[in-house]
């Protein structure tokens, strides 16, 4: 059997997404599990259009034995008009048989997101990566207000899950409040895994 690992599972445009996905990775193998990162293709108007087996640069592309191999999830994508980018909504919505079987029921499971600006829809962008996560069954793992980078921050971050304010042009960098905020819900999601026997 192989080693127990948390899916670091996100869909990035330019890049801020996938750089809290690292954070987060950060804080899980802080507690001692491997994080696996996993990204998912762009969805393309054209139906003729096919993506590389293997993206250029950055993760590989996820598949159905990641997730359901997985002992908890974190979920990351942009913002898109308050909900999560199309993306990785095709390929949740690709999940079925891992429903049908039970495959993700009581894994703990935590969401992340990135904005352009300050209040563009986090939170319901957040709260909306929860539904097909507790229709599977996952436990639901936020962020605690004894995290103290939750009360001082100035950019992103919820207790629904870690978030970034990325700027209008989405190159603002994330800040200490932000970088810690992805750290712990990566802790707490590893060391949720642990206690639940997912070690």
């Amino acid at each position: 059997m192989s080693e127990p690992y948390v899916l670091v599972l996100y869909y990035s445009r330019h890049g801020a997404t996938a750089e809290m996905a690292r954070q987060i990775a950060r804080g899980v193998e802080q507690a001692g599990l491997a994080a696996r990162l996993r990204t998912v293709p762009a969805v393309s108007a054209d139906c003729e259009a096919s993506a590389p087996e293997v993206p250029n640069e950055g993760a590989v592309y996820a598949s159905l034995d990641d997730l359901a191999g997985c002992a908890a999830l974190a979920l990351g994508s942009p913002t898109r008009f308050g909900n999560m980018a199309a993306p990785l909504k095709y390929f949740l919505d690709g999940t079925s048989n891992l429903w049908l079987t039970g495959a993700l029921v009581n894994k703990p499971a935590a969401v992340f997101t990135s904005t352009a600006s300050l209040h563009g829809g986090q939170e319901s962008t957040l709260l909306s990566m929860l539904l097909p996560l507790l229709h599977h069954g996952m436990l639901i793992t936020g962020l605690p207000y004894s995290e103290q980078a939750l009360l001082d921050t100035r950019g992103g971050g919820t207790p629904y899950g870690a978030s970034h304010h990325a700027g209008a042009d989405g190159k603002r960098a994330l800040d200490e409040h932000e970088i810690a905020l992805c750290r712990a819900l990566g802790l707490r999601l590893a060391n949720t895994a642990k206690t639940l026997g997912g070690h």
